[in-house]
């Protein structure tokens, strides 16, 4: 991987150590939500809520991890206008260290906009050019000795999100600087789950997906997520969470991923599923990262695996039912 030029902008201090055990890398942005009771359609045009938050897939797993007292750093591109100032502001007052990101003069804060329905998601743009922009210019700490470098690679966890380009995450993938740490890799959305494709067969990745992101990177459809969980292991990956909406999520791990042994999989591969709480969804964008989060957050507590599966899907189903706050 080339080497990151330093950010232009330092955004604050230099973090506490423990500010940075955990890494969230990729987009940090302002959500741009609207929100209706009302079932929805193309064309349609009902009253709602429209709100203006801190988001994208790597902001929205850190403040998760807040939610359970950790302390993640971002690593991202944000602006220096003032969109980005109020974006550093936010993330600083949650607790979340911004003392690593890239901040550039010449590209503007990056924006998501998304319309939900009684009935789910309608529709939503992801504006991340300056994310892609950016490009390896976000992981300068990791590459020049503040958090590590390719001679002393961080050994920590890292959340890793797909809205980095595709030449990017297969850089990362192949890279000796992330050769130690324990990738949580989610693919963003599914127009770019196949951006994960490199990533299958890091010996420290975990992936999570939903079950269409599964049949995305496997070229197939399935019944269900353990169906996809053992395709995703026969394809040479180590570790995979998938999820299927109100239906059961699966987590599968390779006996290779167990015992540290190649990377083949075996009859011994397991997979254990979950069913997710009955609630009344009220929201849908940012489950999957909070899924995520709140899984990570259980496994650095301890947690065994079904137990850890099991808090993660609790702590989705509060987040859709409206009963954690935003």
């Amino acid at each position: 991987m080339p080497t990151a030029a330093p950010s232009p902008t330092p955004a604050c201090a230099p973090a506490h150590p423990s500010e940075t055990r955990i890494l969230c890398i990729g987009s940090v942005l302002w959500d741009i939500i609207g929100r209706s009771p009302s079932h929805m359609r193309l064309g349609s045009d009902v009253p709602g809520r429209i709100a203006r938050l801190p988001g994208g897939v790597a902001m929205n797993i850190a403040m998760t991890l807040r939610r359970f007292d950790l302390r993640p750093s971002v690593l991202t591109a944000i602006g220096s206008d003032p969109e980005g100032d109020e974006l550093i502001a936010a993330c600083e007052r949650m607790g979340i260290s911004t003392a690593h990101v890239y901040r550039s003069p010449d590209l503007p804060t990056d924006r998501y906009m998304a319309v939900e329905g009684g009935n789910g998601l309608i529709s939503a743009i992801a504006d991340a050019h300056s994310l892609e922009a950016a490009g390896a210019r976000i992981l300068a700490p990791l590459l020049d000795g503040t958090l590590g470098s390719a001679e002393t690679p961080w050994s920590g966890l890292v959340a890793l999100d797909g809205n980095l380009t595709e030449a990017l995450l297969a850089e990362i993938a192949a890279s000796p600087a992330f050769g130690a740490a324990d990738l949580r890799v989610a693919p963003a959305s599914p127009g770019k789950a196949e951006r994960l494709l490199p990533l299958i067969a890091h010996p420290g990745a975990t992936l999570y997906v939903n079950l269409e992101e599964a049949g995305l990177l496997c070229h197939a459809r399935f019944a269900d997520a353990p169906e996809a969980a053992r395709a995703l292991l026969a394809r040479g990956a180590r570790r995979v969470l998938v999820t299927d909406g109100s239906r059961t999520a699966a987590d599968g791990q390779s006996r290779a991923a167990e015992t540290g042994a190649g990377t083949a999989t075996s009859p011994d591969d397991q997979v254990i599923c979950a069913d997710p709480p009955e609630v009344l969804v009220t929201r849908i964008t940012g489950a999957g990262d909070t899924f995520m989060a709140a899984h990570i957050a259980a496994e650095a507590a301890g947690a065994a695996r079904a137990d850890a599966l099991e808090q993660a899907l609790r702590a989705a189903a509060d987040y859709v039912s409206g009963d954690t706050h935003s």
